[in-house]
C-alpha cells in the first residue's frame, strides 16, 4: 500500500537526512512518523511531500521514505498559486499513491493537491484547525480601537489586525473548496466533524486521535519541583491564541498572588529581541505591551521565544500549571502534552476542547469570561499540593494516555488507509 503524505513542513527524520533545520512546530506529525518508522511495516510504503523547494530526494535508513519537495509561499498563505497543481501532478504520477493524506487545511497546497489528484476517493484530509471558523473569532476580546489601528510594520507588510482577519477569511475559502473536493476526512472532535459535514456531507469522516511528540510520553509533573504560582502558555503571537484576555485577567490574579509568573513560548511579538523588532512591532504586539504596562505586570510576564521539544517539556514540568486562553481551537496538542505530563491544566471552553478534557480533569472556563478565567487560576493555585489536585492531574494523565496512545492511533491509521485503498 503506497501512501503519500502532504505536509506543510519537513518532518525531523527527513530533515536530519537532508541536513536542514528541524522544525519545532507540528509535533504531532513527528510523533506519528516516528511510530510508522519504528513499526517497519513492509506493507506500507510512505512518500512525503513537504514545503521546502526540494525537487526530489530519498531517505534511506531504518525505514525507506521517498521525499518530494514543493514550493508554497507560507508567508502569504491566503494566496493560491495554480502552479502548485502542476508540481503535485508530477509527484502523484511519480509515486502512484493508493492514498493521499493531506495534513491540515490552512495552506493553499491542500487545495492544489485536491485539484491535481484524479480520484477524490484517494484523498484523505486530516483536519487540524479550521481557518474558516477561526476568522469569525479573530477579533474576540479585542477593543475596536485596537483592530482599527496599524503600526509602521503593519503598513509595510499590509498586515494590520483587520487585514490578518481578512487573510484568514481567504484561507478559509480555499479550505472549504478543498474539503468539498476530498472523498475522505479524518478528525478527532465533535467540533471538526460538525463543520466538515457542513462543508462536504458526502465525504466519509474517520475518527482518529493524535499521536504527540515521543518525549512527552515519559516523565511526570511534580508539584514539589515546579516553580510555584507560575503559568505556561505555549503560544501567544496572534489574537486567536487569546494572550490579551489572559493579560487583562492577570492583574486580578496578582492581587491575591503577587508572585504569579506567566511564561509565553513562541514568536516574541513584544519587540524585545532587538531595536529593529521594537521599531517594527505589530499592533497586536504593541497592545500586549500596553496591557503589561497598564496592569503593572512587567515583572510577571516573560516571553521565551521558540522552544524545541526538550525545552518545551522542561518548561511544562517547571510550571505550576499550563494555560490555554485561546479564542478558538479544535483540540490543542499543547493541552494534550500537558495532560500527558499529568500537570494542572486550565483552558478556555472552545472548539473541541471538551473532547480532550472534562471538568474532573482540569479547569475549563468560558473563553471571553475574564472573571471565570481569574477564578479558574485562583482555584488551581489554591489547590496546590492538595490531594484533590493530585487526583485531578492523575485523571488528566490517564485520559491523555488513552487519547494519545501511539499504538492505538497507529492501528487506527492503518485501518483508515486500508479502507480508502480498498484493502478491507
Amino acid at each position: 500500500m503506497r501512501v503519500l503524505w502532504v505536509c506543510n513542513q519537513c518532518i525531523p527524520v527527513i530533515a536530519k537526512h537532508l541536513n536542514i533545520e528541524i522544525p519545532n512546530k507540528e509535533g504531532w506529525l513527528s510523533g506519528l512518523s516516528e511510530k510508522i518508522i519504528a513499526e517497519k511495516d513492509k506493507e506500507l510504503e510512505l512518500g512525503i511531500a513537504f514545503n521546502g523547494g526540494l525537487e526530489y530526494g530519498r531517505y534511506k535508513g531504518e525505514y525507506e521514505v521517498t521525499a518530494y519537495g514543493y514550493a508554497d509561499d507560507s508567508k502569504a498563505p491566503e494566496v493560491y498559486d495554480e502552479a502548485l497543481e502542476g508540481r503535485f501532478k508530477e509527484i502523484i504520477e511519480d509515486f502512484k499513491p493508493d492514498v493521499i493524506h493531506i495534513f491540515g487545511t490552512e495552506y493553499p497546497h491542500t487545495l492544489a493537491v485536491c485539484k491535481a489528484a484524479k480520484d477524490p476517493k484517494k484523498i484523505l484530509i486530516g483536519i487540524q484547525g479550521l481557518c474558516s471558523v477561526y476568522a469569525k473569532h479573530y477579533f474576540d476580546g479585542l477593543p475596536k480601537d485596537i483592530y482599527e489601528k496599524e503600526t509602521l510594520r503593519d503598513m509595510l507588510k499590509s498586515d494590520n489586525i483587520k487585514e490578518q482577519q481578512e487573510k484568514f477569511v481567504k484561507r478559509g475559502e480555499n479550505e472549504i473548496k478543498a474539503i468539498k473536493l476530498a472523498g475522505n476526512v479524518t478528525g478527532r472532535t465533535d467540533w471538526d466533524k460538525k463543520y466538515t459535514n457542513e462543508y462536504n456531507p458526502d465525504a466519509k469522516y474517520y475518527f482518529m486521535n493524535e499521536t504527540l511528540r515521543s518525549n512527552f510520553y515519559e516523565g511526570s509533573w511534580d508539584f514539589e519541583k515546579c516553580e510555584k504560582l507560575s503559568l505556561f502558555a505555549s503560544q501567544g503571537d496572534y489574537p486567536i491564541k487569546g494572550l490579551h484576555v489572559l493579560l487583562k485577567a492577570l492583574p486580578k490574579i496578582k492581587e491575591e498572588y503577587p508572585d504569579v509568573k506567566l511564561y509565553v513560548a513562541g514568536n516574541k511579538i513584544n519587540g524585545e529581541d532587538s531595536l529593529k523588532k521594537k521599531i517594527l512591532i505589530g499592533t497586536y504586539g504593541r497592545y500586549i505591551n500596553r496591557l503589561i504596562k497598564e496592569g503593572g505586570l512587567e515583572g510577571n510576564v516573560e516571553f521565551l521565544g521558540s522552544l524545541k521539544a526538550p525545552e518545551m517539556k522542561e518548561r511544562y514540568l517547571k510550571s505550576n500549571a499550563f494555560i490555554s486562553p485561546s479564542m478558538m481551537e479544535n483540540s490543542p496538542n499543547s493541552l494534550g502534552e500537558a495532560m500527558l505530563l499529568s500537570m494542572p491544566v486550565i483552558t478556555s471552553d472552545v472548539g473541541g476542547v471538551r473532547n480532550l478534557l472534562s471538568d474532573e480533569e482540569g479547569f475549563i472556563y468560558p473563553s471571553l469570561d475574564e472573571e471565570a478565567l481569574v477564578n479558574a487560576v485562583k482555584k488551581c493555585f489554591a489547590e496546590n499540593g492538595s490531594e484533590s489536585q493530585k487526583a485531578m492531574c492523575e485523571k488528566a494523565g490517564k485520559k491523555a494516555r488513552i487519547t494519545h496512545n501511539a499504538d492505538t492511533n497507529y492501528k487506527r491509521l492503518l485501518e483508515i488507509y486500508e479502507s480508502i485503498a480498498g484493502k478491507q
